[in-house]
Protein backbone atom coordinates (compact mmCIF):
# COMPACT_ATOMS: atom_id res chain seq x y z
CA UNK A 1 0.00 0.00 0.00
CA UNK A 2 1.36 3.24 -1.08
CA UNK A 3 2.32 5.45 1.81
CA UNK A 4 3.36 9.18 1.92
CA UNK A 5 6.96 7.91 3.06
CA UNK A 6 7.73 5.65 0.45
CA UNK A 7 10.22 7.17 -2.33
CA UNK A 8 8.55 8.74 -5.24
CA UNK A 9 10.01 9.27 -8.58
CA UNK A 10 7.89 10.91 -11.71
CA UNK A 11 9.51 12.77 -15.09
CA UNK A 12 9.34 16.82 -14.06
CA UNK A 13 9.68 17.83 -17.76
CA UNK A 14 7.05 18.32 -20.04
CA UNK A 15 5.74 16.12 -22.94
CA UNK A 16 7.08 15.92 -26.24
CA UNK A 17 10.47 16.74 -27.68
CA UNK A 18 12.94 18.71 -26.00
CA UNK A 19 16.84 19.21 -25.39
CA UNK A 20 16.95 18.48 -21.75
CA UNK A 21 14.58 16.27 -20.35
CA UNK A 22 14.53 15.37 -16.18
CA UNK A 23 12.89 12.58 -13.89
CA UNK A 24 13.04 13.05 -10.19
CA UNK A 25 12.82 10.92 -7.11
CA UNK A 26 12.59 12.26 -3.49
CA UNK A 27 12.45 10.01 -0.35
CA UNK A 28 14.09 9.19 2.87
CA UNK A 29 17.60 7.92 2.87
CA UNK A 30 18.40 7.72 -0.65
CA UNK A 31 22.08 7.12 -0.89
CA UNK A 32 21.84 3.34 -1.39
CA UNK A 33 18.89 4.19 -3.94
CA UNK A 34 21.32 6.85 -5.55
CA UNK A 35 24.58 4.74 -5.83
CA UNK A 36 22.75 1.67 -7.73
CA UNK A 37 21.29 3.51 -9.91
CA UNK A 38 24.76 5.94 -10.80
CA UNK A 39 27.18 2.92 -9.96
CA UNK A 40 28.59 5.02 -6.95
CA UNK A 41 28.74 7.73 -4.47
CA UNK A 42 27.28 11.39 -5.46
CA UNK A 43 29.11 14.45 -4.07
CA UNK A 44 25.75 16.76 -2.45
CA UNK A 45 24.91 19.70 -5.09
CA UNK A 46 28.23 18.40 -7.93
CA UNK A 47 26.65 17.19 -11.46
CA UNK A 48 28.18 13.75 -12.17
CA UNK A 49 27.84 12.25 -16.18
CA UNK A 50 27.01 8.52 -16.40
CA UNK A 51 25.90 5.89 -18.31
CA UNK A 52 22.21 4.56 -17.47
CA UNK A 53 22.34 1.20 -18.65
CA UNK A 54 19.04 -1.03 -19.22
CA UNK A 55 18.92 -4.83 -17.08
CA UNK A 56 21.01 -5.62 -19.93
CA UNK A 57 23.52 -3.62 -20.11
CA UNK A 58 22.53 -1.90 -23.56
CA UNK A 59 22.76 1.90 -22.85
CA UNK A 60 19.50 3.77 -22.04
CA UNK A 61 21.05 7.88 -21.80
CA UNK A 62 23.72 9.47 -21.00
CA UNK A 63 22.90 12.48 -18.65
CA UNK A 64 23.86 14.46 -15.45
CA UNK A 65 23.24 12.63 -11.74
CA UNK A 66 22.72 15.25 -9.16
CA UNK A 67 22.18 14.38 -5.36
CA UNK A 68 20.14 16.79 -3.24
CA UNK A 69 20.60 15.92 0.72
CA UNK A 70 18.19 16.47 3.26
CA UNK A 71 16.67 19.16 4.36
CA UNK A 72 18.28 21.07 1.51
CA UNK A 73 16.08 20.30 -1.25
CA UNK A 74 12.93 21.25 -2.57
CA UNK A 75 11.01 18.71 -1.00
CA UNK A 76 12.90 18.50 2.44
CA UNK A 77 13.94 14.74 1.85
CA UNK A 78 16.46 13.44 -0.17
CA UNK A 79 16.24 14.38 -4.12
CA UNK A 80 17.72 13.00 -6.68
CA UNK A 81 17.83 14.13 -10.26
CA UNK A 82 19.00 12.20 -13.67
CA UNK A 83 19.24 15.36 -16.45
CA UNK A 84 19.33 13.73 -20.05
CA UNK A 85 17.77 13.74 -23.58
CA UNK A 86 14.01 15.19 -23.83
CA UNK A 87 12.81 12.64 -26.12
CA UNK A 88 9.36 11.25 -24.51
CA UNK A 89 10.45 7.61 -25.07
CA UNK A 90 13.66 7.82 -23.85
CA UNK A 91 12.30 9.61 -20.16
CA UNK A 92 9.90 6.67 -20.15
CA UNK A 93 12.69 4.16 -20.63
CA UNK A 94 14.80 5.55 -18.57
CA UNK A 95 11.47 6.41 -15.90
CA UNK A 96 10.88 2.46 -16.30
CA UNK A 97 14.76 1.27 -15.24
CA UNK A 98 14.51 3.80 -11.95
CA UNK A 99 11.42 2.11 -10.83
CA UNK A 100 13.20 -1.51 -11.55
CA UNK A 101 16.22 0.00 -9.81
CA UNK A 102 14.26 1.14 -6.98
CA UNK A 103 12.02 -1.64 -6.60
CA UNK A 104 13.24 -3.12 -3.54
CA UNK A 105 13.03 0.63 -1.63
CA UNK A 106 9.32 0.00 -2.25
CA UNK A 107 10.10 3.59 -5.21
CA UNK A 108 6.66 4.36 -6.99
CA UNK A 109 5.37 6.60 -9.29
CA UNK A 110 4.36 10.10 -7.38
CA UNK A 111 0.87 10.93 -7.83
CA UNK A 112 0.05 14.62 -9.47
CA UNK A 113 1.71 17.58 -7.21
CA UNK A 114 3.01 14.91 -4.73
CA UNK A 115 6.67 16.67 -4.74
CA UNK A 116 5.02 19.74 -3.99
CA UNK A 117 3.38 18.47 -1.22
CA UNK A 118 5.66 16.84 0.33
CA UNK A 119 7.53 20.21 0.64
CA UNK A 120 4.46 21.34 2.10
CA UNK A 121 4.32 18.55 4.46
CA UNK A 122 8.72 19.44 5.54
CA UNK A 123 7.10 22.58 5.97
CA UNK A 124 9.74 23.91 2.91
CA UNK A 125 6.61 26.26 1.62
CA UNK A 126 3.37 26.67 2.97
CA UNK A 127 0.09 26.04 0.82
CA UNK A 128 -0.21 29.14 -0.89
CA UNK A 129 3.52 28.65 -2.49
CA UNK A 130 2.69 25.06 -3.57
CA UNK A 131 -0.25 26.58 -5.38
CA UNK A 132 2.21 29.38 -6.76
CA UNK A 133 4.33 27.16 -8.36
CA UNK A 134 1.15 25.64 -10.22
CA UNK A 135 0.22 29.18 -11.09
CA UNK A 136 3.79 30.04 -12.35
CA UNK A 137 3.70 27.16 -14.90
CA UNK A 138 0.09 28.42 -15.93
CA UNK A 139 0.41 31.70 -16.29
CA UNK A 140 -0.40 33.45 -19.37
CA UNK A 141 0.94 36.59 -19.15
CA UNK A 142 3.88 38.66 -18.23
CA UNK A 143 2.21 40.23 -15.17
CA UNK A 144 0.83 36.74 -14.27
CA UNK A 145 4.15 35.60 -14.01
CA UNK A 146 5.69 38.45 -11.70
CA UNK A 147 2.48 38.17 -9.38
CA UNK A 148 2.73 34.28 -9.20
CA UNK A 149 6.76 34.66 -8.60
CA UNK A 150 5.60 36.97 -5.81
CA UNK A 151 3.69 34.67 -3.98
CA UNK A 152 5.90 31.86 -4.63
CA UNK A 153 8.69 33.91 -2.78
CA UNK A 154 5.93 34.57 0.22
CA UNK A 155 4.65 37.84 -0.03
CA UNK A 156 1.16 36.96 0.22
CA UNK A 157 2.18 34.50 2.47
CA UNK A 158 3.56 37.30 4.72
CA UNK A 159 0.74 39.44 4.52
CA UNK A 160 -1.50 36.60 5.78
CA UNK A 161 0.54 35.63 8.72
CA UNK A 162 1.06 39.33 9.78
CA UNK A 163 -3.16 39.68 9.95
CA UNK A 164 -3.07 36.03 12.18
CA UNK A 165 -0.29 37.33 14.42
CA UNK A 166 -2.57 40.87 14.79
CA UNK A 167 -5.67 38.75 15.38
CA UNK A 168 -4.03 36.49 17.48
CA UNK A 169 -2.40 39.77 19.61
CA UNK A 170 -6.23 41.11 19.90
CA UNK A 171 -7.94 37.77 20.35
CA UNK A 172 -5.23 37.42 23.78
CA UNK A 173 -6.68 40.81 24.65
CA UNK A 174 -9.93 40.02 24.76
CA UNK A 175 -10.18 37.08 25.81
CA UNK A 176 -7.96 38.04 28.79
CA UNK A 177 -10.97 40.66 30.14
CA UNK A 178 -12.94 37.97 30.48
CA UNK A 179 -11.39 36.79 33.32
CA UNK A 180 -11.99 40.43 34.45
CA UNK A 181 -15.39 41.33 34.47
CA UNK A 182 -15.41 43.96 36.48
CA UNK A 183 -12.28 46.32 34.66
CA UNK A 184 -12.98 45.07 30.65
CA UNK A 185 -14.09 48.00 29.27
CA UNK A 186 -11.68 50.17 30.71
CA UNK A 187 -9.36 47.45 30.18
CA UNK A 188 -10.03 47.46 26.10
CA UNK A 189 -10.18 50.91 26.13
CA UNK A 190 -6.76 52.13 27.44
CA UNK A 191 -5.48 48.88 24.87
CA UNK A 192 -6.85 50.61 22.40
CA UNK A 193 -8.57 47.05 21.33
CA UNK A 194 -10.80 49.28 18.78
CA UNK A 195 -8.08 50.91 16.97
CA UNK A 196 -6.71 47.62 16.30
CA UNK A 197 -9.61 45.85 14.99
CA UNK A 198 -10.18 48.60 12.82
CA UNK A 199 -6.38 48.49 11.72
CA UNK A 200 -6.82 44.25 10.91
CA UNK A 201 -9.71 45.75 9.20
CA UNK A 202 -8.48 47.70 6.77
CA UNK A 203 -5.19 45.61 5.85
CA UNK A 204 -7.79 42.61 5.18
CA UNK A 205 -9.84 44.74 2.59
CA UNK A 206 -6.43 46.11 1.46
CA UNK A 207 -5.53 42.67 0.56
CA UNK A 208 -8.82 41.47 -0.68
CA UNK A 209 -8.93 44.00 -2.86
CA UNK A 210 -5.43 43.22 -4.36
CA UNK A 211 -6.58 39.02 -4.45
CA UNK A 212 -9.62 40.11 -6.94
CA UNK A 213 -7.52 41.63 -9.05
CA UNK A 214 -4.84 39.04 -8.83
CA UNK A 215 -8.25 36.57 -9.89
CA UNK A 216 -8.56 38.57 -12.77
CA UNK A 217 -4.74 37.94 -13.51
CA UNK A 218 -5.34 34.25 -13.13
CA UNK A 219 -8.55 33.56 -14.51
CA UNK A 220 -8.91 36.00 -17.41
CA UNK A 221 -12.39 37.17 -17.72
CA UNK A 222 -15.45 36.29 -19.91
CA UNK A 223 -16.18 39.18 -22.83
CA UNK A 224 -19.29 38.26 -24.73
CA UNK A 225 -19.75 40.02 -28.13
CA UNK A 226 -23.81 40.23 -28.49
CA UNK A 227 -26.01 42.18 -31.26
CA UNK A 228 -28.00 41.58 -34.16
CA UNK A 229 -26.25 40.31 -37.29
CA UNK A 230 -23.81 41.78 -39.60
CA UNK A 231 -22.89 44.73 -36.67
CA UNK A 232 -19.53 43.90 -36.75
CA UNK A 233 -19.02 41.32 -33.77
CA UNK A 234 -16.66 39.42 -35.65
CA UNK A 235 -14.80 42.03 -36.96
CA UNK A 236 -14.12 43.60 -32.91
CA UNK A 237 -13.12 40.37 -32.03
CA UNK A 238 -10.54 40.30 -35.14
CA UNK A 239 -9.64 43.84 -34.34
CA UNK A 240 -9.41 42.62 -30.44
CA UNK A 241 -7.59 40.07 -31.24
CA UNK A 242 -5.47 40.87 -33.51
CA UNK A 243 -5.44 38.07 -35.68
CA UNK A 244 -8.24 37.02 -38.42
CA UNK A 245 -9.92 34.16 -36.22
CA UNK A 246 -13.82 34.99 -37.39
CA UNK A 247 -15.03 35.18 -40.95
CA UNK A 248 -16.57 38.31 -41.66
CA UNK A 249 -18.62 38.74 -44.37
CA UNK A 250 -21.55 41.16 -45.81
CA UNK A 251 -23.72 37.98 -44.92
CA UNK A 252 -26.42 38.48 -42.29
CA UNK A 253 -25.78 35.03 -39.98
CA UNK A 254 -22.03 34.28 -40.87
CA UNK A 255 -21.26 33.16 -37.32
CA UNK A 256 -23.47 30.40 -36.36
CA UNK A 257 -21.72 28.96 -33.05
CA UNK A 258 -19.64 30.62 -30.45
CA UNK A 259 -15.90 31.58 -31.56
CA UNK A 260 -13.31 32.10 -28.41
CA UNK A 261 -10.25 33.96 -28.58
CA UNK A 262 -8.14 34.61 -25.63
CA UNK A 263 -6.15 38.12 -26.07
CA UNK A 264 -4.30 40.30 -23.24
CA UNK A 265 -5.27 43.86 -22.87
CA UNK A 266 -2.53 45.80 -20.82
CA UNK A 267 -1.51 41.75 -19.55
CA UNK A 268 -5.05 40.96 -18.18
CA UNK A 269 -6.43 37.90 -19.73
CA UNK A 270 -9.42 37.84 -21.68
CA UNK A 271 -11.74 35.19 -22.97
CA UNK A 272 -13.59 37.10 -25.96
CA UNK A 273 -16.62 35.27 -27.32
CA UNK A 274 -18.02 35.97 -30.76
CA UNK A 275 -21.68 35.01 -30.27
CA UNK A 276 -23.81 34.22 -32.99
CA UNK A 277 -26.17 37.44 -34.12
CA UNK A 278 -29.06 36.79 -32.71
CA UNK A 279 -32.44 36.71 -34.20
CA UNK A 280 -35.61 34.89 -35.15
CA UNK A 281 -33.40 32.19 -37.65
CA UNK A 282 -35.00 29.26 -39.71
CA UNK A 283 -31.90 27.65 -40.31
CA UNK A 284 -31.83 24.64 -37.76
CA UNK A 285 -28.27 25.18 -37.41
CA UNK A 286 -27.89 28.81 -36.69
CA UNK A 287 -30.77 28.33 -34.21
CA UNK A 288 -28.51 26.07 -31.76
CA UNK A 289 -25.64 29.02 -32.10
CA UNK A 290 -28.21 31.40 -31.17
CA UNK A 291 -29.88 29.21 -28.29
CA UNK A 292 -25.22 29.41 -26.98
CA UNK A 293 -25.19 33.09 -27.54
CA UNK A 294 -28.08 33.50 -24.68
CA UNK A 295 -25.72 31.10 -22.65
CA UNK A 296 -22.71 32.56 -22.74
CA UNK A 297 -24.71 36.04 -22.42
CA UNK A 298 -25.92 34.67 -18.79
CA UNK A 299 -21.92 33.79 -17.80
CA UNK A 300 -20.32 36.71 -19.32
CA UNK A 301 -18.32 38.72 -16.74
CA UNK A 302 -19.03 42.03 -19.56
CA UNK A 303 -20.96 42.36 -22.43
CA UNK A 304 -20.01 44.48 -25.52
CA UNK A 305 -23.65 45.36 -26.96
CA UNK A 306 -22.88 45.87 -30.64
CA UNK A 307 -24.80 48.26 -33.25
CA UNK A 308 -24.47 49.39 -36.68
CA UNK A 309 -23.90 53.25 -36.52
CA UNK A 310 -25.40 53.05 -40.09
CA UNK A 311 -28.74 52.17 -38.43
CA UNK A 312 -29.14 54.48 -35.46
CA UNK A 313 -33.00 54.26 -35.25
CA UNK A 314 -33.02 50.69 -35.53
CA UNK A 315 -35.83 49.56 -33.39
CA UNK A 316 -34.85 45.46 -33.38
CA UNK A 317 -31.57 46.60 -31.72
CA UNK A 318 -33.16 48.95 -29.22
CA UNK A 319 -35.61 45.73 -28.40
CA UNK A 320 -32.43 43.10 -28.42
CA UNK A 321 -30.79 45.36 -26.15
CA UNK A 322 -33.26 45.50 -23.58
CA UNK A 323 -33.96 41.82 -23.96
CA UNK A 324 -30.03 41.11 -23.00
CA UNK A 325 -30.54 43.59 -20.11
CA UNK A 326 -33.75 41.42 -19.11
CA UNK A 327 -32.12 37.90 -19.41
CA UNK A 328 -28.60 38.63 -18.18
CA UNK A 329 -27.46 38.75 -14.37
CA UNK A 330 -28.31 42.21 -13.44
CA UNK A 331 -24.67 42.88 -12.02
CA UNK A 332 -23.20 42.03 -15.08
CA UNK A 333 -21.92 45.28 -16.95
CA UNK A 334 -23.27 45.86 -20.27
CA UNK A 335 -21.35 48.53 -22.81
CA UNK A 336 -23.01 49.48 -26.01
CA UNK A 337 -20.99 50.13 -28.70
CA UNK A 338 -22.01 51.75 -31.94
CA UNK A 339 -19.53 50.33 -34.87
CA UNK A 340 -18.72 51.65 -38.16
CA UNK A 341 -18.53 55.14 -37.38
CA UNK A 342 -15.85 55.36 -40.20
CA UNK A 343 -18.71 55.03 -42.87
CA UNK A 344 -21.05 57.91 -41.11
CA UNK A 345 -19.61 61.20 -40.27
CA UNK A 346 -22.14 62.86 -38.57
CA UNK A 347 -23.29 60.13 -36.69
CA UNK A 348 -23.80 60.99 -33.27
CA UNK A 349 -24.90 58.96 -29.88
CA UNK A 350 -26.82 59.73 -26.39
CA UNK A 351 -24.78 56.59 -25.01
CA UNK A 352 -21.97 54.14 -25.76
CA UNK A 353 -18.83 54.21 -27.18
CA UNK A 354 -18.12 55.15 -30.84
CA UNK A 355 -15.67 53.19 -32.89
CA UNK A 356 -14.82 51.84 -36.39
CA UNK A 357 -13.62 47.64 -36.09
CA UNK A 358 -12.25 47.94 -39.83
CA UNK A 359 -10.33 51.42 -39.01
CA UNK A 360 -9.24 51.27 -35.74
CA UNK A 361 -11.08 54.38 -34.40
CA UNK A 362 -11.93 54.44 -30.71
CA UNK A 363 -10.41 51.09 -29.87
CA UNK A 364 -7.91 52.09 -27.80
CA UNK A 365 -10.86 54.17 -25.51
CA UNK A 366 -12.52 50.86 -25.44
CA UNK A 367 -10.13 49.16 -24.47
CA UNK A 368 -9.41 51.32 -21.47
CA UNK A 369 -13.26 51.05 -20.68
CA UNK A 370 -12.82 46.83 -20.78
CA UNK A 371 -10.31 46.96 -18.05
CA UNK A 372 -12.24 49.40 -16.01
CA UNK A 373 -15.66 47.54 -16.60
CA UNK A 374 -14.52 44.23 -15.11
CA UNK A 375 -12.62 46.05 -12.12
CA UNK A 376 -9.30 46.43 -13.24
CA UNK A 377 -7.54 49.04 -11.30
CA UNK A 378 -4.87 48.00 -8.98
CA UNK A 379 -0.68 48.79 -9.44
CA UNK A 380 0.30 45.33 -10.83
CA UNK A 381 3.10 45.24 -7.99
CA UNK A 382 0.12 45.26 -5.43
CA UNK A 383 -1.29 41.97 -6.77
CA UNK A 384 -2.32 39.01 -5.18
CA UNK A 385 -2.37 36.15 -7.83
CA UNK A 386 -4.88 34.69 -5.73
CA UNK A 387 -7.27 31.66 -6.27
CA UNK A 388 -10.68 31.29 -5.33
CA UNK A 389 -10.37 29.95 -2.96
CA UNK A 390 -8.34 32.13 -1.39
CA UNK A 391 -10.88 35.20 -2.14
CA UNK A 392 -13.37 32.82 0.07
CA UNK A 393 -11.52 32.20 2.66
CA UNK A 394 -10.55 36.60 2.73
CA UNK A 395 -14.51 37.22 2.39
CA UNK A 396 -15.05 34.78 5.30
CA UNK A 397 -12.50 36.14 7.15
CA UNK A 398 -13.87 39.98 6.74
CA UNK A 399 -17.24 38.69 7.31
CA UNK A 400 -16.14 37.17 11.03
CA UNK A 401 -14.44 40.32 11.62
CA UNK A 402 -16.71 42.58 11.07
CA UNK A 403 -19.28 40.99 13.16
CA UNK A 404 -16.49 40.71 16.12
CA UNK A 405 -16.04 44.43 16.02
CA UNK A 406 -19.88 44.62 16.46
CA UNK A 407 -19.99 42.83 19.73
CA UNK A 408 -16.61 45.13 20.32
CA UNK A 409 -18.70 48.06 20.48
CA UNK A 410 -21.33 46.61 22.49
CA UNK A 411 -19.02 45.85 25.30
CA UNK A 412 -19.28 43.37 28.34
CA UNK A 413 -22.63 41.65 27.05
CA UNK A 414 -20.99 40.58 24.10
CA UNK A 415 -17.03 40.28 24.47
CA UNK A 416 -17.25 36.35 24.23
CA UNK A 417 -18.94 36.24 21.28
CA UNK A 418 -16.59 38.92 20.05
CA UNK A 419 -13.59 36.53 20.78
CA UNK A 420 -15.40 33.59 18.89
CA UNK A 421 -15.78 35.40 15.99
CA UNK A 422 -12.09 36.58 16.24
CA UNK A 423 -10.93 32.91 16.21
CA UNK A 424 -13.25 32.18 13.16
CA UNK A 425 -11.74 34.78 11.36
CA UNK A 426 -8.27 33.52 12.39
CA UNK A 427 -9.18 30.11 11.01
CA UNK A 428 -10.41 31.38 7.94
CA UNK A 429 -7.20 32.59 6.96
CA UNK A 430 -5.14 29.73 7.84
CA UNK A 431 -7.21 27.98 5.20
CA UNK A 432 -5.03 30.26 2.63
CA UNK A 433 -1.37 28.89 3.81
CA UNK A 434 -2.62 25.24 5.62
CA UNK A 435 -2.05 26.08 8.37
CA UNK A 436 -6.15 24.58 9.30
CA UNK A 437 -7.14 23.02 6.36
CA UNK A 438 -8.99 19.39 6.38
CA UNK A 439 -6.81 16.82 4.95
CA UNK A 440 -9.57 16.03 2.28
CA UNK A 441 -9.41 19.77 0.75
CA UNK A 442 -5.56 19.40 0.99
CA UNK A 443 -5.45 16.13 -1.88
CA UNK A 444 -7.78 18.15 -3.71
CA UNK A 445 -5.80 21.00 -4.08
CA UNK A 446 -2.58 18.99 -5.04
CA UNK A 447 -4.64 16.75 -7.20
CA UNK A 448 -4.70 19.33 -9.74
CA UNK A 449 -1.11 19.69 -10.12
CA UNK A 450 0.98 18.25 -12.95
CA UNK A 451 2.38 14.49 -11.79
CA UNK A 452 6.59 15.67 -11.90
CA UNK A 453 5.37 19.40 -9.25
Amino acid sequence: MATRRDPIVAIATSTGKAGVGIVRVSGENLRPLVSAIVGKDLLPRHATLFDLNDQDGSLIDQGLGLFFEAPHSFTGEDVFEFQGHGGSVVLQMVLKRLLAIGRDANLRLATPGEFSERAFLNDKIDLAQAEAIADLIDASTEAAVKSANRSLAGEFSKNIDALVAELTNLRILVEATLDFPEEEIEFLESAHALEHWQQIESSLAQLLKASKQGSLLREGAQVVLAGEPNVGKSSLLNALSGNDVAIVTPIAGTTRDRIREHIQINGVPFHIIDTAGLRDAQDEVEKIGIERSWESIQEADLILFIRDALRPDDQASDALYEKIVTHSNKKIPILQIWNKIDQNDNFKAADGFLISAKSGIGLDALKEEILKSIGWQANKEDVVFARQRHIDALQRASEHLDIAGQHLRMGNQSLDLAAEEFRLSQEALGEITGKLLPDDLLGKIFSSFCIGK
